[in-house]
């Protein structure tokens, strides 16, 4: 008899029980508005900007309404505007070139390695292409931060992190997000930290900082902020800066505190499960495992696998077969996007281009969540179902 696995791998952990009440205590005082605070009051949002910077060694924190807002709220603080050309990985989510294009730019996509990260051979040809990079670390895979850096100084590249999949993880000690002018991150719910929706900005620069707020709906209310430069800084920007409101109310503040202290306890479950699936899958004939460097601290909260040589009805049968054992992969190579997989000839607001070893890399690359709801022994189940159909 085939093994069926009855797990969801859309079923997050419940809200902490503290979270709750935090939350339950925002809405009895009808104080949810990002700046609707009592006397002496600094307000959740103010705290958890104070908190998140300083778990990640950042002078200054925004936290706004998603991750999404998070990208284009940096890109604008830069000066990105219509027309301009922004470097970007081509193998990642939509709201990335999303960002670039809701500005007017043009994203200008960077190929991707058979280990999921931005080709640095390919990012330096076309390093002069543009002034900013838009780095995604995609699924989770963080490429050799160092060697990007020394890129982007030679060529004057200004680089913006999205970490949306890598809050808690490091390269070589560093915290992701803190090797550019500006990290990103996402507290949607199949993240990190859950809020349903919601994001956060990291940055050391006081400028980009005071210009984030200003473009987040101050108000002139920005002394309010706890993580933020002094009043001083804003001054010689505040007349100039448009309001584009986002950022973050203080109810979804208020669930996310209480979960910002217990994140790296998550983070080694979630690689309990990674190490599962990585021993179940280890050797199978045909399929690749992605390697992971050694200076990589990962966050393991979803698994990726390449089955290299395998033409699309292969991949959509197994596809289907493993479906039909209840699991659940997702393939990054269908012409037609389905739910957060899309390819890049998808996104067509941005101009068409050539990416073989792209597409040869998405056309045989699965995916899967391993959601906190799951045990080792799910992840151990997850992998025998997929061994047995890849070798079927």
């Amino acid at each position: 008899m085939d093994e069926i696995f009855t797990g969801n791998f859309t079923q997050q952990e419940p809200i902490p029980e503290d979270a709750i009440a935090k939350a339950v205590e925002v809405m009895r005082s009808g104080r949810l508005h990002r700046y609707n605070t009592g006397p002496g009051e600094a307000g959740e949002a103010a705290l958890l900007e104070q908190e998140f910077a300083a778990f990640t060694g950042a002078r200054y924190c925004l936290a706004v309404a998603s991750g999404g807002y998070a990208l284009g709220c940096a890109l604008r603080a830069l000066g990105v505007g219509p027309g301009e050309s922004v470097l970007t990985n081509a193998f990642t989510l939509a709201p990335v070139p999303g960002a670039i294009a809701a500005l007017g730019a043009q994203p200008v996509f960077v190929e991707t390695t058979e280990n999921l990260a931005i080709d640095l051979e390919d990012l330096a040809a076309k390093a002069p292409l543009a002034r900013v990079l838009l780095l995604s670390h995609m699924r989770g895979h963080i490429c050799d931060m160092d060697r990007l850096m020394e890129i982007a100084r030679a060529h004057d590249l200004t680089v913006v992190e999205d970490c949306a999949h890598t809050m808690g993880a490091h390269w070589a000690g560093v915290p992701s997000g803190r090797h550019g002018v500006v990290g990103c991150y996402s507290t949607q719910t199949y993240k990190h930290m859950n809020s349903g929706e919601g994001g956060l900005i990291v940055t050391d620069d006081a400028e980009l900082a005071a210009k984030m707020i200003l473009l987040s709906g101050s108000y002139m209310m920005y002394p309010r902020h706890l993580a933020a430069p002094g009043p001083d800084v804003f001054e010689a920007l505040k007349y100039d800066t448009p309001n584009v409101s986002g950022r973050m109310d203080n109810l979804r503040a208020a669930i996310l505190r209480p979960q910002l202290p217990t994140l790296p306890d998550r983070v080694a479950r979630w690689n309990s499960l990674y190490r599962v699936m990585e021993a179940g899958l280890a050797d199978t004939p045909g399929l690749a495992l992605i390697a992971r460097p050694q200076a990589e601290a990962y966050v393991g909260s979803s698994f990726q696998f390449r089955l290299p040589g395998r033409d699309a009805t292969s991949m959509r049968d197994l596809v289907a077969r493993c479906a039909a054992r209840g699991v659940e992969l997702k393939w990054f190579g269908a012409p037609e996007p389905a739910g957060f997989t899309s390819r890049h000839d998808s996104w067509r607001y941005a101009e068409a281009q050539s990416l073989p070893k792209t597409d040869a890399i998405l056309a045989s690359l699965l995916d899967l969540r391993l959601p906190l709801t799951f045990t080792e022994e799910d992840a151990g189940q997850i992998a025998r179902v997929i061994r047995a159909e890849v070798l079927a």
